[in-house]
Parts: C-alpha cells; structure tokens; sequence
C-alpha cells in the first residue's frame, strides 16, 4: 500500500552517491516532510519547528559536511513523527502517539494497515536505499565507516543538557568512535560519550546497517542551539570533518 502520492516528496534524498571519501553520512531524522493525505498529523505550527518533528540543523549541516568530505549523503525527507526511521517499525514508539508532552492526533488510533502504509511507504524505501548503497561500496571494496548525523535539544524535561557534541556506540568495531572521541575531547568543548542518549535497543539504523556489515560506525549528536542557523552548520561540518579525518588516520 503506497500512503505517497505523485506531488509527495520521495522517501529519501541522495547526495554525492559516488563520492570517494570512506564515510557515508547519513541523516534519519533530517526531513520536515508530511504525507499530503496525512494532512498536519493534528500538530499545531509551533510544534513542527520543534525537536519532537526534526533533527534540527542536520540537513544543512549534512550537506555541507558530505561536500567538505566528499562524501555520501542519504537523509529521509519525511518528519520523524510520520515515522521515525531510527525505530524498529514494529515498535509502538516508531509512529510516537505523543512525543515531549504534545499530542500527535494523527498518530493516535491507527489500524495495523494505517502503520504498515507507512512502513512500506517511507522507513522501508528509505533503509533500502542505504544497504544498496552499502552492498554496492562493499562490492567495489570501497571503505565504509557509517555515520548517523543527528542533533539533540538543548533542555528536554528540564535538565539542560551541557554536551556541545556526542559520539555514541555500542557493540561491534568501535575503533572509530573511540578514535572520534578522542579527537573531539582536544577541543575546548564539552564531549558526550554515549551521552545525552546511550546507544540501546531503541536504535534501529546502526545494528541494521552497520553491525549487520561489520562496518566502523558512529551516531553522532550535536546540540541543536548550536547548529540551528547555517553559520554554526558551516561552523559544525568543519569541525566534524577534521576530528573525522583526524579519527581515521588514527586507523591506517
């Protein structure tokens, strides 16, 4: 059951699919985008430019940071309250009935075929599209480190939250997030490890994608304050890029 009409967005945006850097970035959380037949999923306009509807700053900051490395880039258009990409899609959380005290009316209620339309939809299309681009960089023997780009806001259940940025891992070959830490940890800036959010059985992108590969992989969190508007996005992707290249010379 396809929930996309024509004059919807695709499900996912591609950027530099041949670039030669060994990172693949990716963003489940960069797209704003709602269904047309979902209409505004009940949720006021205030709540669309909030945390609970995108990773704020990731698209553009993506973006610069895949030109800076020569990198892919592939990011989901849709909002995470459509359904959130970074979920097992048979988890309840995945299509959030309410997310950081709003209701999300049009989520509430919904019939298994309501869910699976957009699973098929959207999350599937979307996941699909990153393993073939890592099924054909393993076939060229091309070097992958997977990177999952997201922000964090600033306050939530207010408890400020003092990281400018954090690297996150769990099991598999952590060698590259460890080495990111490291190079992060250099600058005069407060570094999460594993922090504001442990790498746990919520997530869904890394153990698909990269565990699954056996690939070098790191979730990455940047404070949303911080890469809101596109000089601190310029600011960010620069910074990222040299701890990146500086984490993977480390390695070879």
């Amino acid at each position: 059951m396809n929930l996309l009409v024509p004059a919807d967005p695709a499900p996912f945006t591609v950027i530099n699919a041949n670039g030669s850097s060994p990172f693949l970035l990716t963003g489940d959380h960069a797209g704003l985008a709602i269904p047309s037949a979902l209409g505004d999923l009940g949720v006021g306009p205030a709540d669309w430019s909030r945390h609970i509807a995108i990773d704020i700053g990731v698209r553009d900051m993506g973006l610069e940071l895949a030109r800076l490395l020569d990198a892919p880039f592939i990011f989901q258009n849709y909002s995470r309250l459509v359904i959130d990409c970074n979920r097992d899609p048979a988890r309840d959380d995945a299509i959030p009935a309410s997310s950081d005290g709003t209701d999300i009316g049009g989520n509430q209620g919904l019939t298994e075929i309501d869910r699976l339309a957009r699973v098929t939809s959207i999350h599937a299309p979307y996941h699909s599209g990153i393993s073939e681009m890592i099924s054909a960089r393993l076939a060229a023997g091309q070097e992958t480190i997977l990177l999952a780009l997201h922000s964090f806001t600033p306050i939530l259940d207010e408890m400020r939250r003092p990281w400018s940025v954090g690297v996150l891992h769990a099991a598999g070959r952590i060698d590259f997030a460890i080495c990111l830490l490291d190079a992060l940890r250099r600058l005069p800036i407060k570094v999460g490890d594993n922090a504001p959010y442990a790498m746990d059985e919520t997530d869904y992108s890394m153990p698909f994608h990269a565990l699954s590969n056996d690939l070098r992989y790191a979730e990455i969190e940047v404070r949303q304050d911080l890469i809101s508007q596109g000089e601190g996005q310029s600011f960010w992707a620069a910074r990222l890029r040299d701890a990146m290249e500086e984490a993977w010379q480390r390695l070879t």
